[in-house]
């Protein structure tokens, strides 16, 4: 309830720079296809564009990349709830743009960004 109240603030702070002629890029991990979807909503509520992009990586690319060993916690069962390891984690369907990180470099995916 904490990360779904959490993922609609940062909905409701960038559909307020987008009014303000702002362009707003936020990052954060959204597992819940519901919860992209009512960022989407606020932003359309207010006939403002939204453009999800999906930073895809596989679990175990994720996992070998943790420089703070929360997967192995998670998996040792030290953290509960954690994405992608005892708490679901829905893959955008209809991502506007899909970089698959595990493939391109930084560079690579802020260019495909811009």
């Amino acid at each position: 309830e904490d990360r779904e109240e959490n993922l609609r603030r940062i909905g409701e702070v960038a559909a307020l720079f987008a009014d303000s002629g702002v362009i707003a890029i936020t990052s954060f991990i959204s597992p819940y296809t519901r919860s992209r979807n009512a960022a989407r909503e606020i932003h359309d509520r207010a006939g403002m564009p939204f453009f999800e992009v999906y930073a895809e990586v596989p679990l175990e690319v994720a996992e070998a990349r943790d420089p703070k060993g929360l997967y192995k916690k998670a998996r040792a069962g030290e953290l509960k709830g954690f994405t992608g390891i005892d708490d679901p984690y829905e893959a955008p369907e209809n991502a506007d743009l899909v970089l698959p990180t595990h493939q391109l470099s930084v560079e690579e995916s802020v260019n495909k960004t811009i």
